[in-house]
Protein backbone atom coordinates (compact mmCIF):
# COMPACT_ATOMS: atom_id res chain seq x y z
CA UNK A 1 0.00 0.00 0.00
CA UNK A 2 1.30 3.45 -0.94
CA UNK A 3 0.02 6.67 0.59
CA UNK A 4 1.07 10.10 -0.57
CA UNK A 5 0.17 13.40 0.90
CA UNK A 6 0.61 12.52 4.58
CA UNK A 7 0.61 15.79 6.50
CA UNK A 8 3.49 15.82 8.96
CA UNK A 9 4.57 18.73 11.13
CA UNK A 10 8.29 19.57 11.05
CA UNK A 11 10.01 21.79 13.49
CA UNK A 12 13.33 23.61 13.64
CA UNK A 13 15.35 24.29 16.73
CA UNK A 14 18.81 24.77 18.13
CA UNK A 15 20.93 22.55 20.32
CA UNK A 16 23.39 24.19 22.65
CA UNK A 17 26.92 22.86 22.25
CA UNK A 18 27.74 21.83 25.79
CA UNK A 19 30.73 20.80 27.82
CA UNK A 20 29.08 19.33 30.88
CA UNK A 21 31.09 18.19 33.85
CA UNK A 22 30.83 14.48 34.61
CA UNK A 23 28.57 15.07 37.59
CA UNK A 24 25.94 16.75 35.42
CA UNK A 25 25.24 13.52 33.52
CA UNK A 26 22.91 10.94 34.99
CA UNK A 27 24.58 7.81 36.35
CA UNK A 28 23.55 4.59 34.61
CA UNK A 29 23.92 1.79 37.16
CA UNK A 30 23.88 -2.01 36.57
CA UNK A 31 20.62 -3.91 37.11
CA UNK A 32 19.63 -4.58 40.71
CA UNK A 33 20.33 -8.04 42.14
CA UNK A 34 18.00 -9.65 44.69
CA UNK A 35 20.44 -12.04 46.39
CA UNK A 36 23.05 -10.11 48.44
CA UNK A 37 25.60 -12.84 47.72
CA UNK A 38 25.20 -12.20 44.00
CA UNK A 39 25.77 -8.49 44.54
CA UNK A 40 29.37 -8.96 45.66
CA UNK A 41 31.84 -6.74 43.77
CA UNK A 42 35.53 -7.50 43.91
CA UNK A 43 37.31 -4.21 43.24
CA UNK A 44 39.83 -4.56 40.41
CA UNK A 45 40.30 -0.93 39.40
CA UNK A 46 39.00 -1.81 35.91
CA UNK A 47 35.66 -1.28 34.10
CA UNK A 48 34.67 -4.75 35.32
CA UNK A 49 33.88 -3.04 38.64
CA UNK A 50 30.66 -1.78 37.01
CA UNK A 51 29.33 -5.35 37.30
CA UNK A 52 28.93 -7.71 40.25
CA UNK A 53 31.28 -10.68 40.19
CA UNK A 54 28.52 -13.07 39.08
CA UNK A 55 27.78 -10.95 35.97
CA UNK A 56 31.35 -10.45 34.78
CA UNK A 57 31.59 -13.57 32.64
CA UNK A 58 28.38 -12.48 30.90
CA UNK A 59 29.44 -8.90 30.17
CA UNK A 60 33.24 -8.88 30.31
CA UNK A 61 34.15 -11.89 28.16
CA UNK A 62 34.64 -15.61 28.58
CA UNK A 63 37.93 -16.38 26.84
CA UNK A 64 40.82 -15.31 24.62
CA UNK A 65 40.48 -13.84 21.12
CA UNK A 66 40.24 -16.55 18.45
CA UNK A 67 40.61 -16.99 14.68
CA UNK A 68 39.32 -19.04 11.76
CA UNK A 69 40.61 -19.17 8.17
CA UNK A 70 38.34 -16.17 7.43
CA UNK A 71 38.04 -14.28 10.72
CA UNK A 72 40.62 -12.84 13.10
CA UNK A 73 39.79 -11.40 16.50
CA UNK A 74 41.76 -8.95 18.64
CA UNK A 75 41.33 -8.56 22.40
CA UNK A 76 40.90 -4.98 23.62
CA UNK A 77 43.65 -4.30 26.22
CA UNK A 78 41.25 -2.78 28.76
CA UNK A 79 38.96 -5.43 30.19
CA UNK A 80 35.16 -5.26 30.03
CA UNK A 81 34.75 -2.29 27.68
CA UNK A 82 31.61 -3.61 25.89
CA UNK A 83 32.56 -2.32 22.40
CA UNK A 84 29.62 -1.49 20.15
CA UNK A 85 29.57 1.12 17.33
CA UNK A 86 32.52 0.80 14.91
CA UNK A 87 33.85 2.70 11.86
CA UNK A 88 37.07 3.17 9.86
CA UNK A 89 38.75 6.49 9.00
CA UNK A 90 40.40 7.53 5.71
CA UNK A 91 43.71 5.94 6.82
CA UNK A 92 42.07 2.58 7.48
CA UNK A 93 42.26 2.88 11.27
CA UNK A 94 39.38 1.19 13.09
CA UNK A 95 37.49 3.24 15.70
CA UNK A 96 34.98 1.86 18.17
CA UNK A 97 32.87 3.13 21.08
CA UNK A 98 33.23 1.49 24.50
CA UNK A 99 29.80 1.41 26.13
CA UNK A 100 31.13 0.52 29.59
CA UNK A 101 33.83 3.23 29.74
CA UNK A 102 32.62 6.18 27.65
CA UNK A 103 35.87 6.07 25.67
CA UNK A 104 36.68 5.71 22.00
CA UNK A 105 39.23 3.10 21.01
CA UNK A 106 41.42 3.00 17.91
CA UNK A 107 42.96 -0.07 16.31
CA UNK A 108 45.76 0.25 13.76
CA UNK A 109 45.58 -2.78 11.44
CA UNK A 110 49.16 -2.19 10.21
CA UNK A 111 50.70 -2.53 13.67
CA UNK A 112 47.82 -4.48 15.25
CA UNK A 113 47.92 -2.05 18.17
CA UNK A 114 45.20 -0.38 20.25
CA UNK A 115 44.94 3.17 21.60
CA UNK A 116 42.13 4.18 23.95
CA UNK A 117 41.22 7.83 24.59
CA UNK A 118 39.99 8.86 28.04
CA UNK A 119 36.82 10.93 28.10
CA UNK A 120 37.06 13.47 30.97
CA UNK A 121 33.38 14.37 30.52
CA UNK A 122 32.17 10.84 31.23
CA UNK A 123 30.55 10.17 34.64
CA UNK A 124 32.14 7.69 37.01
CA UNK A 125 30.71 4.21 36.42
CA UNK A 126 28.64 5.59 33.54
CA UNK A 127 27.38 3.09 30.97
CA UNK A 128 25.55 3.71 27.71
CA UNK A 129 24.74 1.84 24.52
CA UNK A 130 26.42 3.72 21.68
CA UNK A 131 24.75 2.31 18.56
CA UNK A 132 25.88 4.74 15.84
CA UNK A 133 29.23 6.19 14.80
CA UNK A 134 30.60 7.79 11.64
CA UNK A 135 33.78 9.48 10.45
CA UNK A 136 33.65 13.04 9.15
CA UNK A 137 36.03 14.25 6.40
CA UNK A 138 37.17 17.06 8.69
CA UNK A 139 38.88 14.50 10.92
CA UNK A 140 36.20 14.05 13.58
CA UNK A 141 34.20 11.11 14.85
CA UNK A 142 30.50 11.54 15.66
CA UNK A 143 28.59 9.00 17.72
CA UNK A 144 25.35 8.52 19.65
CA UNK A 145 24.86 8.00 23.37
CA UNK A 146 21.63 6.33 24.47
CA UNK A 147 21.77 6.79 28.26
CA UNK A 148 22.45 10.52 28.33
CA UNK A 149 20.50 11.61 25.21
CA UNK A 150 23.66 12.92 23.60
CA UNK A 151 25.61 13.18 20.39
CA UNK A 152 29.37 13.22 20.86
CA UNK A 153 32.11 14.68 18.67
CA UNK A 154 35.73 13.56 19.01
CA UNK A 155 38.47 15.50 17.25
CA UNK A 156 41.15 13.05 16.14
CA UNK A 157 43.76 15.80 15.84
CA UNK A 158 43.05 17.45 19.21
CA UNK A 159 41.96 14.22 20.95
CA UNK A 160 39.13 16.17 22.59
CA UNK A 161 35.52 15.17 23.25
CA UNK A 162 32.53 17.46 22.90
CA UNK A 163 29.03 16.56 24.10
CA UNK A 164 25.94 17.81 22.27
CA UNK A 165 22.56 17.50 23.96
CA UNK A 166 20.18 15.65 21.65
CA UNK A 167 16.78 17.37 21.11
CA UNK A 168 14.57 15.52 23.54
CA UNK A 169 10.84 15.68 24.15
CA UNK A 170 9.87 12.79 26.38
CA UNK A 171 11.37 9.37 25.73
CA UNK A 172 14.42 9.64 23.45
CA UNK A 173 16.98 7.15 22.16
CA UNK A 174 19.44 8.47 19.53
CA UNK A 175 20.57 5.32 17.74
CA UNK A 176 22.23 5.05 14.30
CA UNK A 177 24.14 8.01 12.86
CA UNK A 178 25.48 8.92 9.42
CA UNK A 179 27.58 11.87 8.23
CA UNK A 180 25.89 12.89 4.97
CA UNK A 181 27.69 15.77 3.26
CA UNK A 182 27.28 18.86 5.42
CA UNK A 183 24.73 17.29 7.75
CA UNK A 184 24.48 14.50 10.29
CA UNK A 185 21.43 12.23 10.21
CA UNK A 186 20.24 10.32 13.30
CA UNK A 187 17.26 8.11 14.01
CA UNK A 188 15.60 8.59 17.40
CA UNK A 189 14.29 5.10 18.13
CA UNK A 190 11.84 5.78 20.97
CA UNK A 191 11.45 9.50 20.21
CA UNK A 192 10.03 8.35 16.87
CA UNK A 193 11.78 10.83 14.60
CA UNK A 194 14.66 11.39 12.21
CA UNK A 195 16.92 14.32 13.09
CA UNK A 196 19.20 16.26 10.74
CA UNK A 197 22.02 18.25 12.36
CA UNK A 198 24.13 20.94 10.71
CA UNK A 199 27.50 20.83 12.53
CA UNK A 200 29.23 23.41 10.33
CA UNK A 201 27.80 26.55 11.93
CA UNK A 202 30.14 29.08 13.44
CA UNK A 203 28.08 30.25 16.42
CA UNK A 204 27.54 28.47 19.73
CA UNK A 205 24.30 26.84 18.66
CA UNK A 206 23.74 23.78 16.51
CA UNK A 207 20.81 24.00 14.11
CA UNK A 208 18.65 20.94 13.56
CA UNK A 209 15.57 19.67 11.76
CA UNK A 210 13.48 16.86 13.24
CA UNK A 211 10.89 14.86 11.33
CA UNK A 212 8.24 13.35 13.59
CA UNK A 213 6.99 9.97 12.42
CA UNK A 214 4.01 9.93 10.06
CA UNK A 215 2.63 7.07 12.19
CA UNK A 216 1.87 7.72 15.86
CA UNK A 217 2.74 5.20 18.54
CA UNK A 218 5.59 3.62 16.60
CA UNK A 219 9.38 3.55 16.88
CA UNK A 220 11.75 4.88 14.21
CA UNK A 221 14.60 2.57 13.24
CA UNK A 222 17.59 2.70 10.88
CA UNK A 223 17.68 4.74 7.67
CA UNK A 224 19.43 4.89 4.30
CA UNK A 225 19.82 7.62 1.65
CA UNK A 226 19.35 6.77 -2.03
CA UNK A 227 20.98 8.20 -5.15
CA UNK A 228 18.34 10.95 -5.37
CA UNK A 229 18.89 12.01 -1.74
CA UNK A 230 15.65 10.47 -0.52
CA UNK A 231 15.78 9.19 3.06
CA UNK A 232 14.27 5.74 3.64
CA UNK A 233 13.46 4.51 7.14
CA UNK A 234 11.01 2.31 9.02
CA UNK A 235 8.28 3.03 11.56
CA UNK A 236 6.92 0.03 13.40
CA UNK A 237 4.98 -1.01 16.50
CA UNK A 238 7.41 -2.24 19.11
CA UNK A 239 6.76 -5.89 20.12
CA UNK A 240 3.40 -5.84 18.32
CA UNK A 241 4.14 -6.27 14.62
CA UNK A 242 2.94 -4.00 11.86
CA UNK A 243 4.78 -1.07 10.38
CA UNK A 244 5.65 0.99 7.34
CA UNK A 245 8.60 1.88 5.15
CA UNK A 246 8.86 5.65 4.76
CA UNK A 247 10.43 7.63 1.91
CA UNK A 248 11.19 11.28 2.65
CA UNK A 249 12.01 13.53 -0.31
CA UNK A 250 14.45 15.80 1.49
CA UNK A 251 15.77 17.42 -1.71
CA UNK A 252 12.43 18.93 -2.75
CA UNK A 253 11.55 19.62 0.85
CA UNK A 254 14.66 21.72 1.37
CA UNK A 255 14.19 23.54 -1.94
CA UNK A 256 10.66 24.45 -0.88
CA UNK A 257 11.66 25.61 2.58
CA UNK A 258 14.81 27.56 1.78
CA UNK A 259 15.24 30.74 3.80
CA UNK A 260 12.38 30.10 6.19
CA UNK A 261 12.36 29.06 9.83
CA UNK A 262 8.62 28.55 10.12
CA UNK A 263 6.96 25.27 11.02
CA UNK A 264 4.44 23.99 8.50
CA UNK A 265 2.90 20.82 7.11
CA UNK A 266 4.49 19.04 4.19
CA UNK A 267 1.94 16.90 2.39
CA UNK A 268 4.01 16.20 -0.71
CA UNK A 269 7.32 14.99 0.66
CA UNK A 270 6.43 11.55 2.03
CA UNK A 271 5.52 8.18 0.56
CA UNK A 272 4.52 5.36 2.87
CA UNK A 273 4.62 1.65 2.02
CA UNK A 274 2.99 -0.98 4.22
CA UNK A 275 5.47 -3.60 5.41
CA UNK A 276 4.55 -7.26 4.84
CA UNK A 277 2.91 -8.93 7.84
CA UNK A 278 5.80 -11.36 8.31
CA UNK A 279 8.30 -8.49 8.71
CA UNK A 280 7.94 -7.76 12.43
CA UNK A 281 11.12 -5.97 13.57
CA UNK A 282 12.63 -3.94 10.70
CA UNK A 283 15.85 -2.67 12.25
CA UNK A 284 18.60 -2.25 9.64
CA UNK A 285 17.99 -0.52 6.27
CA UNK A 286 20.31 -0.15 3.26
CA UNK A 287 20.10 0.49 -0.50
CA UNK A 288 21.68 -1.35 -3.44
CA UNK A 289 21.68 -0.65 -7.14
CA UNK A 290 20.66 2.93 -6.54
CA UNK A 291 17.07 2.25 -5.54
CA UNK A 292 16.45 -1.27 -4.13
CA UNK A 293 15.77 -1.10 -0.39
CA UNK A 294 16.94 -3.89 1.92
CA UNK A 295 15.59 -4.40 5.45
CA UNK A 296 16.84 -6.71 8.22
CA UNK A 297 14.14 -8.39 10.33
CA UNK A 298 15.40 -9.04 13.87
CA UNK A 299 12.35 -11.14 14.78
CA UNK A 300 13.08 -13.80 12.17
CA UNK A 301 15.81 -15.39 10.06
CA UNK A 302 15.29 -13.18 7.03
CA UNK A 303 16.15 -10.02 5.19
CA UNK A 304 13.73 -8.37 2.75
CA UNK A 305 14.21 -6.43 -0.48
CA UNK A 306 11.78 -3.76 -1.68
CA UNK A 307 11.59 -2.59 -5.29
CA UNK A 308 10.08 0.93 -5.37
CA UNK A 309 9.13 0.51 -9.02
CA UNK A 310 6.99 -2.59 -8.55
CA UNK A 311 6.36 -1.89 -4.84
CA UNK A 312 7.05 -5.57 -4.16
CA UNK A 313 8.79 -7.05 -1.09
CA UNK A 314 10.84 -10.24 -1.41
CA UNK A 315 11.92 -12.34 1.56
CA UNK A 316 15.36 -14.00 1.70
CA UNK A 317 15.89 -16.48 4.53
CA UNK A 318 19.25 -17.26 6.15
CA UNK A 319 20.49 -20.69 7.19
CA UNK A 320 19.37 -21.96 10.57
CA UNK A 321 21.62 -21.09 13.53
CA UNK A 322 24.21 -23.74 14.35
CA UNK A 323 23.52 -25.53 17.62
CA UNK A 324 26.82 -24.21 18.98
CA UNK A 325 25.28 -20.72 19.12
CA UNK A 326 22.26 -21.54 21.27
CA UNK A 327 23.12 -24.90 22.86
CA UNK A 328 19.60 -25.96 23.79
CA UNK A 329 20.81 -28.03 26.72
CA UNK A 330 17.33 -27.81 28.29
CA UNK A 331 15.51 -28.59 25.06
CA UNK A 332 13.29 -25.51 25.31
CA UNK A 333 14.41 -23.92 22.02
CA UNK A 334 12.19 -25.40 19.34
CA UNK A 335 12.68 -22.98 16.44
CA UNK A 336 15.97 -21.03 16.68
CA UNK A 337 16.24 -17.94 14.48
CA UNK A 338 19.28 -15.99 13.27
CA UNK A 339 18.00 -12.43 13.98
CA UNK A 340 19.59 -10.20 11.29
CA UNK A 341 20.14 -6.82 12.95
CA UNK A 342 21.99 -4.15 10.95
CA UNK A 343 22.53 -4.18 7.21
CA UNK A 344 24.81 -2.29 4.81
CA UNK A 345 25.94 -2.36 1.17
CA UNK A 346 29.58 -2.99 0.24
CA UNK A 347 31.43 -1.41 -2.74
CA UNK A 348 30.44 -4.37 -4.95
CA UNK A 349 26.73 -3.78 -4.33
CA UNK A 350 26.48 -6.84 -2.08
CA UNK A 351 24.36 -6.83 1.07
CA UNK A 352 26.26 -7.27 4.35
CA UNK A 353 24.43 -7.96 7.61
CA UNK A 354 25.03 -9.43 11.04
CA UNK A 355 23.04 -12.41 12.29
CA UNK A 356 22.96 -11.71 16.02
CA UNK A 357 21.87 -15.12 17.29
CA UNK A 358 23.77 -17.06 14.62
CA UNK A 359 27.01 -15.35 15.71
CA UNK A 360 27.72 -14.56 12.06
CA UNK A 361 28.54 -11.86 9.55
CA UNK A 362 26.87 -12.54 6.19
CA UNK A 363 27.13 -11.36 2.59
CA UNK A 364 24.24 -11.69 0.14
CA UNK A 365 24.91 -11.04 -3.55
CA UNK A 366 21.66 -9.77 -5.18
CA UNK A 367 22.94 -10.55 -8.69
CA UNK A 368 23.84 -14.20 -8.17
CA UNK A 369 21.38 -14.59 -5.26
CA UNK A 370 24.08 -16.30 -3.23
CA UNK A 371 24.67 -16.12 0.51
CA UNK A 372 27.93 -16.57 2.46
CA UNK A 373 27.72 -16.65 6.26
CA UNK A 374 30.95 -16.36 8.26
CA UNK A 375 30.88 -17.78 11.78
CA UNK A 376 32.49 -15.65 14.49
CA UNK A 377 34.76 -17.95 16.54
CA UNK A 378 34.31 -16.47 20.04
CA UNK A 379 31.16 -17.58 21.88
CA UNK A 380 30.05 -16.50 25.34
CA UNK A 381 28.10 -19.37 27.00
CA UNK A 382 26.30 -16.90 29.28
CA UNK A 383 24.21 -15.85 26.25
CA UNK A 384 23.07 -19.35 25.26
CA UNK A 385 21.32 -22.39 26.70
CA UNK A 386 24.74 -23.99 26.99
CA UNK A 387 25.02 -25.64 30.44
CA UNK A 388 28.36 -27.49 30.33
CA UNK A 389 28.67 -27.51 26.53
CA UNK A 390 32.01 -26.40 25.07
CA UNK A 391 32.27 -23.79 22.30
CA UNK A 392 28.72 -22.58 22.85
CA UNK A 393 27.06 -19.19 23.03
CA UNK A 394 27.10 -15.72 21.49
CA UNK A 395 29.70 -12.96 21.34
CA UNK A 396 26.90 -10.42 20.70
CA UNK A 397 28.21 -9.12 17.37
CA UNK A 398 26.00 -6.05 17.05
CA UNK A 399 27.83 -3.58 14.82
CA UNK A 400 30.18 -3.78 11.83
CA UNK A 401 31.80 -1.52 9.27
CA UNK A 402 33.02 -2.23 5.73
CA UNK A 403 36.46 -1.16 4.48
CA UNK A 404 37.19 -2.52 0.99
CA UNK A 405 37.27 -6.34 1.31
CA UNK A 406 37.40 -6.28 5.11
CA UNK A 407 34.41 -6.28 7.45
CA UNK A 408 35.33 -5.07 10.93
CA UNK A 409 33.00 -5.85 13.82
CA UNK A 410 32.68 -5.59 17.59
CA UNK A 411 31.92 -8.33 20.11
CA UNK A 412 29.96 -6.58 22.86
CA UNK A 413 30.00 -9.54 25.27
CA UNK A 414 33.56 -10.74 24.55
CA UNK A 415 35.58 -7.48 24.67
CA UNK A 416 37.00 -8.08 21.19
CA UNK A 417 36.98 -6.49 17.80
CA UNK A 418 37.42 -8.69 14.75
CA UNK A 419 37.68 -8.70 10.99
CA UNK A 420 36.27 -10.87 8.22
CA UNK A 421 38.60 -11.01 5.21
CA UNK A 422 36.31 -11.60 2.23
CA UNK A 423 39.27 -11.87 -0.18
CA UNK A 424 40.16 -15.32 1.19
CA UNK A 425 38.94 -18.02 -1.24
CA UNK A 426 35.97 -20.04 -0.07
CA UNK A 427 36.53 -23.81 0.44
CA UNK A 428 33.72 -24.94 -1.85
CA UNK A 429 31.19 -23.66 -4.36
CA UNK A 430 27.48 -24.24 -4.94
CA UNK A 431 25.94 -24.65 -8.40
CA UNK A 432 22.19 -25.05 -8.96
CA UNK A 433 20.86 -27.08 -11.86
CA UNK A 434 17.97 -24.61 -12.02
CA UNK A 435 17.34 -21.25 -10.35
CA UNK A 436 13.58 -21.43 -10.85
CA UNK A 437 10.91 -24.01 -10.15
CA UNK A 438 7.17 -23.84 -10.92
CA UNK A 439 4.70 -25.60 -8.62
CA UNK A 440 0.98 -25.82 -7.94
CA UNK A 441 -0.55 -26.11 -4.51
CA UNK A 442 -0.11 -29.66 -3.19
CA UNK A 443 2.58 -30.50 -5.76
CA UNK A 444 6.20 -31.66 -5.34
CA UNK A 445 9.15 -31.43 -7.70
CA UNK A 446 12.77 -32.56 -7.63
CA UNK A 447 15.84 -30.52 -8.40
CA UNK A 448 19.53 -30.82 -7.61
CA UNK A 449 22.61 -28.77 -6.82
CA UNK A 450 26.30 -29.60 -6.77
CA UNK A 451 28.86 -28.94 -4.05
CA UNK A 452 32.33 -28.49 -5.57
CA UNK A 453 35.04 -28.62 -2.86
CA UNK A 454 38.51 -27.12 -3.33
CA UNK A 455 39.90 -29.24 -0.48
CA UNK A 456 38.95 -32.28 1.57
CA UNK A 457 36.23 -31.20 3.98
CA UNK A 458 34.90 -33.26 6.91
CA UNK A 459 31.84 -32.30 8.91
CA UNK A 460 29.75 -30.91 6.05
CA UNK A 461 25.98 -30.57 6.45
CA UNK A 462 23.23 -29.38 4.14
CA UNK A 463 21.31 -26.10 4.22
CA UNK A 464 17.67 -26.46 3.18
CA UNK A 465 15.92 -23.32 4.44
CA UNK A 466 12.57 -21.71 3.83
CA UNK A 467 10.41 -19.62 6.18
CA UNK A 468 7.03 -20.79 4.92
CA UNK A 469 4.72 -23.23 6.73
CA UNK A 470 3.13 -24.32 3.43
CA UNK A 471 6.42 -25.32 1.77
CA UNK A 472 9.14 -27.83 2.58
CA UNK A 473 12.56 -28.66 1.13
CA UNK A 474 13.96 -32.12 1.89
CA UNK A 475 16.84 -34.38 0.84
CA UNK A 476 17.71 -38.02 1.37
CA UNK A 477 21.01 -36.87 2.94
CA UNK A 478 20.84 -36.13 6.65
CA UNK A 479 23.52 -35.49 9.22
CA UNK A 480 27.11 -34.61 8.37
CA UNK A 481 29.27 -36.03 5.60
CA UNK A 482 32.73 -35.60 4.07
CA UNK A 483 33.68 -33.99 0.78
CA UNK A 484 36.59 -35.13 -1.38
CA UNK A 485 38.41 -32.32 -3.20
CA UNK A 486 38.48 -34.44 -6.37
CA UNK A 487 34.78 -35.32 -6.34
CA UNK A 488 31.99 -32.75 -6.74
CA UNK A 489 28.93 -34.01 -4.88
CA UNK A 490 25.44 -33.75 -6.40
CA UNK A 491 22.57 -33.26 -3.94
CA UNK A 492 18.99 -34.19 -4.79
CA UNK A 493 16.28 -32.04 -3.22
CA UNK A 494 12.49 -32.29 -3.21
CA UNK A 495 10.44 -29.13 -2.78
CA UNK A 496 6.83 -29.70 -1.75
CA UNK A 497 3.87 -27.41 -1.28
CA UNK A 498 0.72 -27.99 0.74
CA UNK A 499 -2.84 -27.82 -0.53
CA UNK A 500 -3.22 -24.50 1.30
CA UNK A 501 -0.20 -22.87 -0.35
CA UNK A 502 -0.52 -19.19 -1.17
CA UNK A 503 0.25 -18.31 -4.82
CA UNK A 504 3.32 -16.15 -5.35
CA UNK A 505 7.10 -16.16 -5.72
CA UNK A 506 9.26 -17.41 -2.84
CA UNK A 507 12.96 -17.88 -2.17
CA UNK A 508 14.30 -21.19 -0.85
CA UNK A 509 17.93 -21.43 0.31
CA UNK A 510 20.00 -24.47 -0.72
CA UNK A 511 23.64 -25.04 0.17
CA UNK A 512 26.12 -26.52 2.60
CA UNK A 513 28.04 -25.53 5.70
CA UNK A 514 31.11 -26.38 7.73
CA UNK A 515 31.93 -25.00 11.17
CA UNK A 516 33.53 -21.76 9.90
CA UNK A 517 31.39 -20.83 6.90
CA UNK A 518 28.06 -21.52 5.19
CA UNK A 519 27.61 -21.13 1.41
CA UNK A 520 24.22 -21.22 -0.29
CA UNK A 521 22.14 -20.05 -3.23
CA UNK A 522 18.47 -19.11 -3.56
CA UNK A 523 15.98 -20.96 -5.75
CA UNK A 524 12.90 -19.02 -6.85
CA UNK A 525 9.78 -21.12 -6.29
CA UNK A 526 6.68 -19.86 -8.08
CA UNK A 527 3.40 -21.28 -6.81
CA UNK A 528 0.71 -20.92 -9.44
CA UNK A 529 -2.85 -19.85 -8.60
Amino acid sequence: MNKKGIAVAAFFGTIMLTSLAAGALLNNTPPLIDDPEDAKITITGTPADNFPDVQRARFCGSGDAKSTPFVKEYAIPTVCTNPLAIVTDHDGNVWFAETNTGKLGKFDPATESFTEFDNPLWPKKGRSMMWGIDYSPDGALWYTDESYDSIWRFSIEDQKYQRIAYPSEGNTLPQKLKVDGSQIVINDFTGNKITFLDPAQSDDNLRYLSLPSPINGTVTSDFAIDAKNNVWYTNWLYQQGGGVLVKFDQENYRLSTANTNESFTMPDYFEIFQLPSELLTPNGVTISGGNVIWIADTSSSAIFSFDPTTQQFTQYVTSDPKKSTYGNSTGVIKSPISRPYWIETNPLGQIVFNEQTSNSISIMDPTSESLVEYMIPSKNPEWGDCSDMDNCGLAQVFDFTINNNKIWFTEWAENNIGVVDTSIPLPFGIELDSKDILLKAGESKNLSFTISPLQDLPGVSLILSDPYNFMNATSNISGSFQLDSNSPKPIDVTISTSDTSIPGKYKVLLGAQIEDVSISKFVTVTIEP
